[in-house]
């Protein structure tokens, strides 16, 4: 079947040559003239003539040289142009293609800029920028990579004994004398006067459209998933309150582990030429997050959950944090966050990829049976109903029902549940008595 480096066609037409530009921009692959959508062999009319004609016009068009062979199949003729994968860009009348799954897609903007990086050796976040120097940047992000470092081994104290801008230039984020945009984003306070949407968008939703509220993580990348981590397990995740026995649990919708490390993979491998920040939405009964993006070349989703290298598409951002301790480099990501999804007894998260973006979404309802709203509703009743009687041991259902905007019967069915399961006990008559907290 077609596929990367395949291609079948019935007869030739000049216009083909996109199909070999395509290929040599990429990995290479083989154009067959003469067979049809399934492969099977029609034949030609002049193999003869094309012979002559094809190799003359890759070379005159695009500059490239490619083995053209005949061959025969079920006594039918046809031709093989076998192209090889090429170090410099290769246009057909001035437009450069490239082969992407089973089609051939013409490069322009961001993805023509990357692609001509890529060829010269270079990473879009290794290019220069101009006009920067090292007293733009302000310290606090210096200190925080540096405690980061120590804290997770991977750099001593005595390796940080230098100067930040030498920091920089060891951590190869520097090119001559410019700041790299690497450098920009890792730890400038406002990586956004250069690279605009290099900030996190995070959203609660009631549902797939009603906003309830919403927050913005701007600042220096480096430091970016703390901020992250710490803003949602706090105002948006507010953990569910159980308890074994007298010991008191907190369990959120989503692992601490899984999040980080789904968060660090957005932030190492997001597209930042594309302008659109990193969005996490969260709803009842999942959470998404949405990185603009794309699996390298000969990737799909399957092989997110097979054994790989670590592919990072910003490779000295990747550096950076590595260094720093945040990653690994081992291309372990989705492999970490699966295991940690699995030790909380949780489905594994799912993924969808589209062009320039990639998402990982993680299923809350199946936590808990419910959806996460719902049941940490009724989790903070409780809590509440606990504040109020540690405040006023003789506090009564109704007085209770009022304060936390209840029914009386809702309340007593809470006061019930809780003395079933040992947290409250009521000591002395039903009325003149109290309440006694056993936490």
């Amino acid at each position: 079947m077609e596929n990367q480096q395949v291609e079948w066609k019935e007869s030739w037409r000049d216009e083909y040559l996109k199909w070999i530009c395509g290929f040599a921009n990429a990995q290479g692959g083989v154009l067959h003239i003469g067979k049809d959508d399934h492969g099977g062999v029609v034949g030609l009319a002049s193999p003869e003539k094309l012979l002559e004609n094809i190799p003359n016009k890759i070379r005159h068009v695009l500059g490239i040289v490619c083995d053209v062979n005949l061959a025969e199949e079920n006594g039918e003729q046809y031709i093989a142009i076998a192209v090889q994968p090429h170090p410099y860009p290769v246009s057909y009348h001035g437009k450069h293609y490239i082969r992407s799954g089973s089609t051939t897609q013409e490069l322009s903007g961001s993805a023509l800029d990357g692609f001509m990086l890529r060829k010269q050796g270079k990473t879009w976040d290794g290019v220069p920028v101009p006009y920067v120097t090292f007293s733009d940047f302000e310290s606090d992000s210096f200190k925080a990579f540096r405690r980061m470092a120590i804290e997770s081994g991977r750099l001593t104290a005595h390796d940080l004994q230098i100067t930040d801008e030498m920091l920089l230039k060891n951590l190869r984020l520097t090119d001559g004398k410019y700041m790299t945009r690497a450098a920009l984003l890792l730890f400038h306070q406002d990586p956004e006067n250069w690279v605009s949407g290099a900030y996190i968008k995070i959203g609660a939703f009631a549902n797939g459209s009603d906003l309830l509220y919403q927050d913005e993580i701007h600042g220096s990348l480096i430091t970016m998933a703390d901020k992250v981590e710490d803003l949602v397990f706090t105002k948006y995740f507010k953990g569910i309150i159980r308890y074994d026995g007298f010991q008191r649990v907190e369990a959120f919708p989503v692992p601490r582990t899984a999040f980080r490390e789904a968060i660090l993979n957005a932030i190492v491998h997001k597209d930042y030429s594309t302008g659109n920040p990193i969005h996490i939405h969260i709803y009842p009964n999942e959470v998404l997050i949405y990185n603009d993006g794309q699996l390298p070349d000969t990737w799909n989703v399957s092989d997110l959950f097979e054994r790989h290298t670590s592919v990072p598409h910003n490779p000295k951002i990747a550096g950076a944090f590595f260094r720093s301790g945040q990653i690994e480099a081992w291309g372990r990501g989705i492999q970490t966050i699966t295991e940690a999804c699995k030790q909380w007894n949780l489905p594994e998260p799912f993924y969808r990829v589209r062009p320039k973006e990639v998402m990982i979404g993680f299923n809350t309802e199946a936590q808990f049976g419910e959806k996460f709203g719902e049941k940490f509703g009724e989790n903070q009743t409780a809590e509440k109903i606990i504040e109020i009687m540690k405040r006023n041991p003789k506090a009564s259902a109704k007085s209770i029902a009022v304060e936390i905007g209840l029914t009386v019967r809702g309340v007593e069915k809470s006061i019930s549940t809780m003395k079933e399961a040992g947290l409250i006990e009521r000591v002395g008559p039903a009325k003149g008595g109290h309440w006694v907290v056993k936490q």
